[in-house]
């Protein structure tokens, strides 16, 4: 699968350990160098800096040939929407609000750090109970709405899985 990603997915999942996932959920994930020095400034959270200074082999730093400007979101998301579209991207990774609004208005599929998680959790890769916790206590904004509503939908999910096969 061609994914690219914005620096905010693979920023929180490395802070709460589970930066593991993109190669077990996507093979290989695709970045800008934009969302690259993203990951690599000097303020970035100590344990993103460490991974970048040793970027895994299933992480790929690519330019695009050109970045068309967007209003309202930062270079790192322009490059990225445009890395994606150039090379026909499957997934884009991305949670700034404004971002993932103008990758869908350029047909983009996109999913942010919330929905690997629950991606990684219905094919069992990681408990979502406690990835969410951890989450929780980084930096990064989300609605208790959006939890639950996420946490209802596990649930649903895995009282579906149990339920015995119909009779045909």
């Amino acid at each position: 699968m061609l994914v690219v990603a914005d620096t905010s997915p693979i920023h929180y999942l490395i802070l709460i350990g589970q930066e593991d996932l993109f190669p077990k959920l996507f093979g290989q994930v695709v970045i800008p160098d934009q969302v690259a020095s993203e990951l690599s400034h000097p303020h970035a959270p100590q344990a993103v800096s460490d991974f970048m200074a040793q970027k895994p082999s299933w992480l790929c730093i690519q330019s695009p040939r050109t970045v068309e400007p967007i209003p309202h979101i930062d270079e790192g998301e322009e490059a990225a929407i445009s890395l994606a579209r150039e090379i026909d991207a499957e997934l884009l990774l991305i949670d700034d609000f404004d971002g993932r609004a103008a990758a869908r208005q350029f047909g983009l599929q996109i999913i942010g750090t919330l929905g690997v998680l629950e991606l990684a959790s219905n094919r069992h890769l990681v408990d979502l109970h406690a990835a969410i916790h951890a989450l929780q206590k980084t930096s990064m904004r989300m609605s208790e709405e959006l939890i639950q509503s996420m946490f209802d939908r596990h649930k649903k999910n895995q009282s579906r899985k149990k339920e015995p096969p119909s009779p045909e």
